[in-house]
């Protein structure tokens, strides 16, 4: 079948087919894929890097950009890192970074300052991390220093007594000693001596001999004993 005015053949059914994909996109379709894999890009030319490098992620950039060696991928990557900051940092960061850039009439390749912000990132959440750590500790501390803690000390027994420095040593001695002095400051009162003096005359009156029932009566005779001999015999005839 042939069209009106050129000689051009077109086939049956062949009317809305896509053309078949060349070599090259095909090897491109491949190395996307397969993109995990990349690493030095070497001489590949920069219309197919710039089909290919916006299928990496962040780390996956890094890692191409890092493997290539003697090769500037920046004026490809370049506009990759400024999306990746905006996205990463925000907005806000993202709009701060370029009026700095306008007011010191400077320029950095995005991707150095993607790395220079992660870094300031992870010193800050460091900081963070150990000034919340601090803060945990002296939390746990105060509440340590409110608990009643258990004495390791064991009390000596009853039945036995503590010499040397064995334990409760000190307690029991500084309670002897307590003891000793109460005990001499008590013979030392005036009360405790009253006391003493007035238990001593108790006992004595107590022991204290009494006299014989019968001294009086035998005396009583002896004297009139004594009186009935004494009288004149004249008297008694």
């Amino acid at each position: 079948m042939k069209s009106k005015g050129s000689d051009v053949r077109i086939m049956p059914g062949s009317v809305g087919r896509r053309p078949a994909p060349s070599l090259v996109d095909l090897c491109v379709k491949v190395v996307i894929g397969n993109i995990r894999y990349l690493g030095d890009v070497g001489e590949t030319d920069s219309h197919l890097l710039e089909q290919i490098l916006p299928h990496c992620t962040r780390d996956q950039l890094m890692h191409v950009e890092n493997s290539t060696i003697g090769r500037d991928l920046s004026p490809v990557t370049d506009e990759l890192w400024m999306k990746f900051y905006k996205k990463d940092f925000g907005e806000k960061n993202f709009n701060l970074v370029i009026e700095r850039m306008k007011k010191k009439k400077v320029a950095f390749r995005w991707k150095q300052l993607y790395e220079a912000k992660t870094k300031d990132v992870f010193e800050a959440e460091n900081v963070a991390a150990n000034r919340l750590k601090q803060l945990y500790q002296k939390a746990d501390a105060q509440k340590q220093s409110r608990q009643i803690r258990i004495c390791e000390k064991v009390p000596p027994s009853s039945n036995k007594r503590s010499w040397g420095n064995g334990p409760g040593y000190g307690i029991s001695g500084g309670k002897s000693s307590l003891m000793k002095k109460a005990k001499l400051d008590l013979l030392k009162s005036q009360e405790f001596k009253n006391l003493a003096a007035m238990k001593k005359n108790a006992v004595q009156r107590t022991y204290s001999p009494a006299p014989a029932k019968g001294s009086s009566v035998f005396s009583s005779k002896a004297s009139g004993s004594t009186s009935n001999h004494s009288k004149p015999l004249g008297r008694r005839f």
